[in-house]
């Protein structure tokens, strides 16, 4: 389980007005909420969180949110950005507790170099890069591995074909296909069936000479 930290600060203010003084400040409005506890707004530095949202998966990292000095291991949930700028401009967190799943999607990695890669020239196409999973609060993955190495040129690897760790249920449908070996693509060159006539320019006869 990958595990990162930030620190936030409770915030009184709410409201749109009371979000954009806070973005205007070089912050990021956010709330956290949970089962058991109730929604509480918060004040995130917007540059610790986006140098630390370009390091993590996001939908899997589970964040150690400091909040005036108590921590609480969350999830995020959403991140909001404007649409030109891409700034962030709130984010959602939920509190994990102990004993609770949580759905989360989690990165896939690819094991291995395919048979029909290796022997055949054929192509490996990955159609998933990520898993949406049911898990243990305590215990969610960093990523799920997917061995290709023995899949021929044509094999289709569904969902229902993975192999999970104890305790992990699989929330996409069971027939979507994870990835396929396709044949190689052959470059045709075009049949030309002879080579083209030079073109013959004619100069054009003067008006006298008609």
């Amino acid at each position: 389980m990958s595990t990162a930290s930030l620190s936030a600060s409770v915030r009184t203010e709410t409201g749109k007005g009371a979000a954009r003084k806070i973005r205007q400040a070089g912050n990021i409005p956010a709330v956290i909420y949970g089962h058991g506890r109730e929604s509480q707004s918060l004040v995130l530095n917007a540059r610790d969180t986006d140098k630390l949202l370009k390091s993590i998966a996001i939908s899997s990292t589970v964040i150690e949110l400091a909040i005036d000095g108590k921590t609480a291991r969350t999830l995020i949930r959403e991140v909001q950005r404007h649409p030109f700028k891409r700034t962030i401009t709130h984010m959602d967190f939920q509190e994990l507790v102990a004993g609770e799943t949580v759905s989360v999607h989690c990165p896939i990695v690819y094991i291995g170099v395919p048979e029909g890669v290796r022997l055949e020239g054929g192509l490996l196409d990955q159609i998933m890069h990520q898993l949406h999973i049911e898990a243990d609060s305590s215990s969610i993955p960093n990523h799920i591995d997917v061995d290709v190495s023995s899949l021929k040129i044509g094999n289709t690897l569904h969902v229902s074909d993975l192999k999970l760790p104890a305790g992990i249920k699989v929330l996409d449908e069971p027939g979507n296909t994870v990835c396929i070996v396709q044949v190689p693509k052959v470059a045709v060159e075009p049949i030309v069936d002879g080579a083209a006539e030079p073109e013959v320019i004619r100069a054009k006869p003067k008006a006298d000479e008609k």
